[in-house]
Protein backbone atom coordinates (compact mmCIF):
# COMPACT_ATOMS: atom_id res chain seq x y z
CA UNK A 1 0.00 0.00 0.00
CA UNK A 2 2.83 2.37 0.89
CA UNK A 3 4.59 1.64 -2.41
CA UNK A 4 1.29 2.27 -4.28
CA UNK A 5 0.84 5.68 -2.60
CA UNK A 6 4.42 6.66 -3.32
CA UNK A 7 4.05 5.56 -6.96
CA UNK A 8 0.77 7.46 -7.38
CA UNK A 9 2.30 10.60 -5.91
CA UNK A 10 5.27 10.29 -8.24
CA UNK A 11 2.94 9.84 -11.24
CA UNK A 12 0.92 12.94 -10.36
CA UNK A 13 4.11 14.96 -9.83
CA UNK A 14 5.48 13.80 -13.17
CA UNK A 15 2.22 14.72 -14.91
CA UNK A 16 2.23 18.23 -13.45
CA UNK A 17 5.87 18.68 -14.39
CA UNK A 18 5.29 17.52 -17.99
CA UNK A 19 2.22 19.75 -18.29
CA UNK A 20 4.14 22.77 -17.02
CA UNK A 21 7.07 22.09 -19.33
CA UNK A 22 4.75 21.65 -22.34
CA UNK A 23 2.89 24.83 -21.45
CA UNK A 24 6.13 26.78 -21.08
CA UNK A 25 7.31 25.47 -24.46
CA UNK A 26 3.96 26.38 -25.97
CA UNK A 27 4.11 29.91 -24.63
CA UNK A 28 7.61 30.39 -25.93
CA UNK A 29 6.73 29.23 -29.43
CA UNK A 30 3.43 31.08 -29.76
CA UNK A 31 3.97 34.21 -27.67
CA UNK A 32 2.92 36.62 -30.46
CA UNK A 33 -0.71 35.42 -30.24
CA UNK A 34 -0.98 35.06 -26.44
CA UNK A 35 -2.75 37.84 -24.57
CA UNK A 36 -3.88 38.38 -20.98
CA UNK A 37 -3.30 34.88 -19.61
CA UNK A 38 -0.86 33.18 -17.21
CA UNK A 39 2.51 32.13 -18.57
CA UNK A 40 1.79 28.46 -17.85
CA UNK A 41 -1.60 28.39 -19.70
CA UNK A 42 -2.20 26.73 -23.06
CA UNK A 43 -2.68 29.37 -25.77
CA UNK A 44 -5.61 29.12 -28.19
CA UNK A 45 -4.96 32.54 -29.72
CA UNK A 46 -3.97 33.00 -33.34
CA UNK A 47 -4.70 31.58 -36.81
CA UNK A 48 -5.23 27.89 -37.63
CA UNK A 49 -5.90 25.60 -40.59
CA UNK A 50 -7.17 22.02 -40.62
CA UNK A 51 -9.28 19.24 -42.07
CA UNK A 52 -12.28 17.16 -41.00
CA UNK A 53 -14.31 14.03 -41.74
CA UNK A 54 -17.81 13.21 -40.60
CA UNK A 55 -21.35 12.09 -41.37
CA UNK A 56 -24.42 14.04 -42.47
CA UNK A 57 -28.11 13.18 -42.32
CA UNK A 58 -30.94 15.48 -43.33
CA UNK A 59 -34.30 15.98 -44.99
CA UNK A 60 -35.74 17.80 -48.02
CA UNK A 61 -38.85 19.86 -47.32
CA UNK A 62 -42.09 19.00 -49.18
CA UNK A 63 -40.79 15.45 -49.80
CA UNK A 64 -40.08 12.24 -47.91
CA UNK A 65 -36.44 12.24 -49.07
CA UNK A 66 -33.83 12.00 -46.31
CA UNK A 67 -30.31 12.32 -47.76
CA UNK A 68 -27.39 10.97 -45.74
CA UNK A 69 -23.73 10.21 -46.32
CA UNK A 70 -20.14 11.00 -45.43
CA UNK A 71 -18.67 14.50 -45.55
CA UNK A 72 -15.15 15.86 -45.56
CA UNK A 73 -13.51 19.22 -45.95
CA UNK A 74 -11.17 21.91 -44.72
CA UNK A 75 -11.55 24.71 -42.20
CA UNK A 76 -9.61 27.84 -41.26
CA UNK A 77 -10.06 30.38 -38.51
CA UNK A 78 -8.65 32.82 -36.00
CA UNK A 79 -9.01 32.81 -32.22
CA UNK A 80 -8.80 35.65 -29.72
CA UNK A 81 -8.25 34.77 -26.05
CA UNK A 82 -8.87 36.68 -22.83
CA UNK A 83 -7.98 34.49 -19.88
CA UNK A 84 -10.04 31.29 -20.21
CA UNK A 85 -12.49 32.89 -22.66
CA UNK A 86 -11.91 32.18 -26.35
CA UNK A 87 -13.65 33.98 -29.22
CA UNK A 88 -13.08 33.59 -32.92
CA UNK A 89 -14.27 33.18 -36.48
CA UNK A 90 -14.14 30.06 -38.64
CA UNK A 91 -15.00 29.19 -42.20
CA UNK A 92 -15.18 25.77 -43.84
CA UNK A 93 -16.04 24.16 -47.17
CA UNK A 94 -17.28 20.55 -47.37
CA UNK A 95 -17.73 17.92 -50.05
CA UNK A 96 -20.74 15.73 -49.20
CA UNK A 97 -22.00 12.34 -50.33
CA UNK A 98 -25.49 12.78 -48.84
CA UNK A 99 -28.28 11.58 -51.13
CA UNK A 100 -31.56 9.67 -51.11
CA UNK A 101 -34.24 8.53 -53.57
CA UNK A 102 -38.01 8.49 -53.12
CA UNK A 103 -40.42 7.57 -55.93
CA UNK A 104 -39.03 9.13 -59.14
CA UNK A 105 -36.90 11.80 -57.42
CA UNK A 106 -33.33 11.64 -56.17
CA UNK A 107 -32.09 14.51 -54.01
CA UNK A 108 -28.49 15.16 -52.99
CA UNK A 109 -26.38 17.75 -51.21
CA UNK A 110 -23.04 17.65 -53.10
CA UNK A 111 -21.37 20.41 -51.06
CA UNK A 112 -21.92 23.04 -48.40
CA UNK A 113 -19.96 25.60 -46.45
CA UNK A 114 -20.27 27.77 -43.36
CA UNK A 115 -18.92 31.04 -41.98
CA UNK A 116 -19.36 31.16 -38.22
CA UNK A 117 -18.48 32.89 -35.01
CA UNK A 118 -17.17 30.77 -32.11
CA UNK A 119 -17.20 31.45 -28.37
CA UNK A 120 -16.02 29.11 -25.66
CA UNK A 121 -14.33 28.48 -22.33
CA UNK A 122 -10.93 26.82 -22.06
CA UNK A 123 -9.72 24.60 -19.25
CA UNK A 124 -6.07 24.99 -20.24
CA UNK A 125 -5.72 22.72 -23.32
CA UNK A 126 -9.41 21.67 -23.41
CA UNK A 127 -11.85 24.07 -25.09
CA UNK A 128 -15.65 23.80 -25.05
CA UNK A 129 -17.46 26.13 -27.47
CA UNK A 130 -20.66 27.10 -29.21
CA UNK A 131 -20.80 28.29 -32.80
CA UNK A 132 -23.35 29.91 -35.14
CA UNK A 133 -23.50 31.82 -38.40
CA UNK A 134 -24.09 31.59 -42.15
CA UNK A 135 -24.54 28.35 -44.12
CA UNK A 136 -24.64 27.93 -47.89
CA UNK A 137 -24.77 24.94 -50.21
CA UNK A 138 -26.30 23.11 -53.14
CA UNK A 139 -29.47 21.04 -53.29
CA UNK A 140 -29.69 18.87 -56.43
CA UNK A 141 -32.74 17.00 -57.76
CA UNK A 142 -32.81 14.33 -60.49
CA UNK A 143 -35.56 12.40 -62.24
CA UNK A 144 -35.72 10.53 -65.56
CA UNK A 145 -32.36 11.95 -66.67
CA UNK A 146 -33.31 15.55 -65.82
CA UNK A 147 -31.11 17.34 -63.25
CA UNK A 148 -31.86 20.63 -61.50
CA UNK A 149 -29.66 22.36 -58.91
CA UNK A 150 -30.10 25.37 -56.66
CA UNK A 151 -27.47 27.02 -54.44
CA UNK A 152 -28.98 28.77 -51.44
CA UNK A 153 -27.98 30.27 -48.11
CA UNK A 154 -29.31 29.80 -44.60
CA UNK A 155 -28.09 29.49 -41.06
CA UNK A 156 -26.12 27.08 -38.90
CA UNK A 157 -25.51 26.49 -35.19
CA UNK A 158 -23.71 23.88 -33.13
CA UNK A 159 -21.40 22.94 -30.29
CA UNK A 160 -17.99 21.34 -30.04
CA UNK A 161 -14.97 20.42 -27.98
CA UNK A 162 -11.32 20.80 -28.94
CA UNK A 163 -8.22 19.41 -27.23
CA UNK A 164 -4.70 20.77 -27.61
CA UNK A 165 -2.43 17.79 -28.25
CA UNK A 166 0.81 19.75 -28.72
CA UNK A 167 1.80 23.43 -28.95
CA UNK A 168 0.73 23.58 -32.61
CA UNK A 169 -1.78 20.73 -32.97
CA UNK A 170 -5.33 20.18 -31.73
CA UNK A 171 -8.17 17.71 -32.38
CA UNK A 172 -11.87 18.50 -32.26
CA UNK A 173 -15.31 16.86 -32.26
CA UNK A 174 -18.20 19.01 -33.47
CA UNK A 175 -21.96 18.91 -34.09
CA UNK A 176 -23.57 21.33 -36.57
CA UNK A 177 -27.14 21.85 -37.71
CA UNK A 178 -27.61 23.58 -41.08
CA UNK A 179 -30.81 24.95 -42.59
CA UNK A 180 -30.76 26.10 -46.24
CA UNK A 181 -33.59 28.24 -47.60
CA UNK A 182 -36.16 26.86 -50.03
CA UNK A 183 -36.11 27.27 -53.82
CA UNK A 184 -38.77 26.63 -56.43
CA UNK A 185 -37.89 23.42 -58.29
CA UNK A 186 -39.43 22.92 -61.72
CA UNK A 187 -38.57 19.23 -61.47
CA UNK A 188 -40.90 18.75 -58.47
CA UNK A 189 -43.32 21.65 -59.04
CA UNK A 190 -42.93 22.85 -55.44
CA UNK A 191 -40.47 24.72 -53.24
CA UNK A 192 -37.83 22.49 -51.66
CA UNK A 193 -35.31 23.30 -48.96
CA UNK A 194 -32.69 21.30 -47.09
CA UNK A 195 -31.79 20.90 -43.43
CA UNK A 196 -29.26 18.50 -41.94
CA UNK A 197 -27.26 17.48 -38.90
CA UNK A 198 -23.51 16.92 -39.16
CA UNK A 199 -21.15 15.23 -36.75
CA UNK A 200 -17.48 15.52 -37.63
CA UNK A 201 -14.01 15.09 -36.19
CA UNK A 202 -11.06 17.17 -37.26
CA UNK A 203 -7.51 18.31 -36.63
CA UNK A 204 -6.08 21.84 -36.70
CA UNK A 205 -2.57 23.21 -37.06
CA UNK A 206 -2.07 26.45 -35.10
CA UNK A 207 0.40 28.95 -36.52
Amino acid sequence: MKRFMVGAAALVAAGWTASAEAADLNYGQRAPYTVNQPLNAYSWAGPYLGGNLGYEWGSVSSTSVKPSGFVGGVQAGYNFQNGPWVFGVEGDIQAAGADDTFAPWKFSNPWFGTLRGRAGYAFSNVLFYGTAGLAFGELRAQTFGWTESHTTAGWTAGVGAEVGLAPNWSAKLEYLYIDLSTSQFAITGVSNGYSASIVRAGVNYHF
